[in-house]
């Protein structure tokens, strides 16, 4: 998929006046390298349900993988939009990463193949996975849906001087 540029804003109401807007490269690199995003989606009757899992950026957007069964499939069943979050976990220094987007089940046994080799170089071996049926499949029987979600808008909110950067596609 082509990688399309952003269009960036500095947001100066929430940011040191000598604050300058995040480079969207710095941050795809920062979300490359995160190992922990905090995944919101929304239960059918309209509550959220957040939850943390592993995720890999590839070809332009984030990837998770869920089990078929799992509360985060069950609420994207009834509704696709997400919100993935990284970060430093810090008050100062690093810079905090949010993406909004289209969770888009991933079933291309080439896409999956390609992704399975990103998560266990990511991740290391305790997260090889096959891939069968248009899914990962673990060692011991387990099988994940996968997921992609490409960004449609991403806050990246810095804390070394403190900014706001929003990034719209």
């Amino acid at each position: 998929m082509p990688v399309k540029e952003p269009r960036t804003e500095l947001d100066a109401r929430y940011g040191d006046p000598a604050a300058t807007a995040t480079d969207w490269s710095e941050a795809v690199a920062r979300l490359a390298e995160a190992e922990v995003f905090w995944l919101t989606t929304v239960r059918p009757e309209g509550r959220p349900h957040v939850t943390p899992l592993l995720a890999v950026w590839w070809d332009g957007a984030l990837h998770f993988c869920t089990g078929a069964a799992e509360r985060k499939t069950l609420n994207l069943a009834q509704n696709q939009e997400v919100v993935l979050t990284t970060g430093a976990n810090a008050l100062r220094g690093g810079c905090d990463l949010v993406v909004e987007g289209t969770a888009v089940r991933v079933t291309d046994e080439a896409r999956l193949t390609a992704l399975a080799t990103e998560w266990e170089a990511k991740y290391g071996p305790d997260w090889h996975f096959d891939v069968r049926d248009g899914s990962f499949a673990g060692e011991h029987g387990n099988v994940a849906l996968v997921f992609q979600v490409a960004p449609r808008t991403a806050f990246g909110f810095g804390k070394a001087p403190y900014s706001q950067t929003r990034w719209q596609f």
